[in-house]
């Protein structure tokens, strides 16, 4: 299709996850002409795309849901403590349906490039297939974990076998029943994936490149008190998880843990091992920042761990001893260790035989070859800038995204960039995004951009960008709460270095949700948008 100019929308949004489509919401209240442009041939973001078998969420099905609506709160039942990927997209669909919502989305429309015009501060979105689309403000709802890591492993076109990612796994079933299958990384998404293709696999092999903390999910069936009492009590749990550092209610304690006894701490470890999931690292307000107590809690779940798995010297593979508990992201699992006490089930641990490459049958380490049917990548993602940078965005004077972020994501409270006007990201690097509940985050984001451009319409204005001292002055803050965190002094997506060539930068404000969000409402509204440039 030759390039022309096919709509003119107030708002173009790009992304049709949790963000993309409350974003919609909000617009269409506001009266505007809105439309979301979306890549995959069907709504739901990342719960679109990794379908892979055992994937579900590590926050509770009841928090990790939209709370804008007290009539979907009601009505939507959860069947798990911890939903699958397939229950998420039910209710994501079930929002969408609800709102009216799927007119207005634009499915297998990828997006190629945004351009702003300085003459009539118009924005210029270039599909793939050749659509032109002229709008006043674009948002990007690309999500923080949408662009999978092709992994650079030699030989990977020889193999005859078949090779699936979880990141785009296939939509109908993958029976993996009699076949040798191998699971290439130990992530979130091969941590949930293993156990479960252990149990049709005639033998798996596990290829570890990094080991990783991971708590029990203690998953379970909805216990239908437990649900009605959320149900009755919404507001005032909603309220009080917005008092939390992650929206989050991990029943978090307010003690550090360098108060308590080395007894104590261990009592309190145990009790919430047993209770499980991610509320295991939230039990002390220091337990990433005190060395001590972080080594208490580290050796803490590798004795756990070592108690699951009968091999003493897998066991000691499978959690890592080179950074502490909370330096990447916790991990939440439904068997996991206890599967590598299956005997078809192998650890290969690639920093002890390290992996050469696939042949036309199978792998090969420094140790020998690996005869497998089939190959599973959970190899992570080009997290926080990888879905912007493979769009060509332009801003003023024809300025690229892609060469402002070179040395890292420049940008002001996480959501807007200088030089770019109108444009706004949701849960974008620089706010606290991943160590946040991110549905509670995308909500604040996305009100934060409305009351902005209603701002803009009650003023008679028609632009609105970060001024270049705000965005350097939140550089300079998220950076300085960061420093000293371990975070900050462990490799992982959190920081890029799990992209070759990536920026080490800080993605990340560390500084919890409650202050955040302090930040951006002084930097809104109650500041008049001071610290922003309005024309």
């Amino acid at each position: 299709m030759s390039d022309s100019i096919t709509k003119t929308h107030d708002v173009v949004i790009v992304g049709a996850g949790f963000a993309g489509l409350y974003a919609l919401y909000r617009m269409k209240e506001m009266g505007l002409s809105a439309i979301v442009l979306e890549r995959g041939d069907g709504i739901g973001g990342t719960w679109h795309w990794n379908r892979y078998p055992g994937a579900r969420c590590d926050v509770e099905s009841l928090q990790y849901s939209y709370s804008f609506s007290d009539e979907v709160q009601q009505e939507w039942k959860w069947s798990e403590r911890f939903a699958s990927q397939g229950e998420i997209l039910r209710y994501i669909h079930f929002v969408a349906d609800k709102f009216g919502l799927r007119k207005f989305v634009e499915l297998n429309t990828g997006v190629v490039a945004a351009t702003y015009d300085d003459d009539d501060a118009m924005w210029t979105t270039r599909t793939a297939d050749g659509r032109l689309l002229r709008t006043r403000y674009i948002i990007f709802a690309t999500g923080c974990l949408s662009v999978p890591i092709e992994p650079d492993i030699p030989g990977l076109d020889r193999f005859a076998g078949n090779i699936y990612r979880t990141s785009t796994w296939p939509k109908t079933p993958v029976d993996f029943t009699g076949r040798r299958v191998a699971v290439v990384g130990t992530g979130s998404s091969g941590i949930q994936a293993v156990p479960v293709i252990a149990l049709e696999a005639r033998h798996l092999f596990v290829l570890q490149r990094t080991p990783n903390y991971s708590i029990p999910g203690r998953n379970s069936p909805m216990d239908q008190e437990y649900e009605a009492d959320w149900k009755r009590n919404y507001a005032q749990r909603r309220q009080a998880a917005l008092q939390t550092r992650s929206s989050n209610l991990f029943n978090a304690g307010t003690i550090p843990g360098r108060e308590v006894s080395a007894e104590d701490r261990e009592r309190e470890f145990e009790r919430r091992w047993e209770a499980g999931g991610l509320g295991f690292t939230y039990c002390y307000p220091d337990i990433t920042m005190d060395p001590d107590v972080n080594k208490h809690a580290s050796e803490f779940v590798r004795r756990k761990v070592a108690q699951k798995v009968k091999d003493p010297k897998v066991a000691a593979s499978l959690v890592p001893t080179e950074y502490g508990i909370g330096g990447r992201r916790l991990c939440v699992d439904n068997g996991y260790y206890e599967t590598f006490n299956r005997d078809n089930v192998t650890m290969v641990d690639l920093r002890n035989e390290p992996l050469l490459g696939m042949t036309q049958g199978g792998f090969a380490t420094q140790r020998g070859e690996y005869e497998i049917d089939d190959l599973v990548l959970a190899t992570g993602f080009d997290a926080f800038t990888g879905a912007l940078n493979r769009i060509d965005v332009r801003g003023r004077a024809g300025v690229s995204l892609r060469e402002k972020w070179a040395d890292g994501p420049a940008n002001y409270l996480g959501l807007t960039v200088t030089g770019f006007p109108n444009m706004f990201t949701v849960t974008g690097p620089g706010s606290p995004s991943v160590l946040s509940n991110v549905v509670i985050s995308i909500q604040q984001h996305v009100d934060w951009i409305t009351e902005c451009l209603e701002f803009l319409r009650q003023h008679g204005r028609t632009t609105i960008e970060a001024k270049p001292e705000s965005e350097e002055a939140w550089g300079r803050h998220i950076a300085g709460i960061a420093e000293g965190t371990l975070i900050s002094k462990t490799k992982s997506w959190y920081t890029g270095t799990n992209v070759t060539g990536k920026t080490n930068r800080y993605f990340l404000y560390m500084g919890g949700t409650v202050r955040y969000l302090q930040e951006i409402n002084q930097a809104g509204r109650e500041s008049g948008y001071s610290g922003f440039t309005i024309g």
